[in-house]
């Protein structure tokens, strides 16, 4: 049997432009362009044309930022089911996202629990809440969002940096698929 290739994100990173890989790569981060612009400063060898090795790169650049640059990252992210998604606003991952976990499908009840902690959520944090939403149906969603409403300021805005890095490492595992 042969061994399978590993997965390769085209264009290939190491061959990009400033402007090709904002093209390409600038929205894995939620409205947050910067953080492939970081990468790409950084340097970009063939080694980090898979998507575990460039996503390794994004995320080290997203936790060497500033505080007020991770705020900015997680309040980039919308409500899980709310009303930017209704109005069929979001960006097409997170729409696609949000449509894996069935929160398109929520009934009117579950709709109405969601607005509800959401706005709980950023009443006490002030950014919304994230969570990789890949392999969860809506029920975990709403059961790790009230466990994650009893955190503190800096362990939730941690998880939320470590949701986001794991959100956009999906994105590029699904660009090179």
């Amino acid at each position: 049997m042969p061994t399978p290739q590993p997965l390769q994100l085209s264009p290939a990173p190491s061959q990009c432009t400033l402007d090709m890989f904002i093209r390409h790569y600038g929205d894995v981060y939620e409205h947050s362009p910067w953080v492939a612009e970081a990468a790409w400063q950084h340097g970009l060898t063939t080694d980090f044309d898979s998507p575990d090795a460039l996503a390794e790169l994004m995320g080290e650049m997203l936790k060497q930022a500033s505080s007020d640059h991770h705020i900015k990252v997680i309040q980039a992210h919308p409500d899980l089911a709310g009303k930017a998604a209704m109005a069929g606003e979001l960006t097409q991952d997170s729409t696609s996202e949000q449509a894996g976990a069935g929160l398109d499908q929520c009934s009117p009840e579950e709709f109405a629990r969601f607005e509800a902690l959401n706005r709980a959520y950023k009443e006490k944090f002030g950014f919304p809440f994230v969570v990789a939403v890949k392999g969860l149906d809506r029920y975990a969603i709403l059961a790790a969002f009230e466990n994650r409403l009893h955190n503190d300021a800096a362990t939730e805005r941690q998880t939320a940096i470590e949701q986001i890095i794991r959100i956009a490492r999906l994105r590029l595992v699904a660009r090179a698929s």
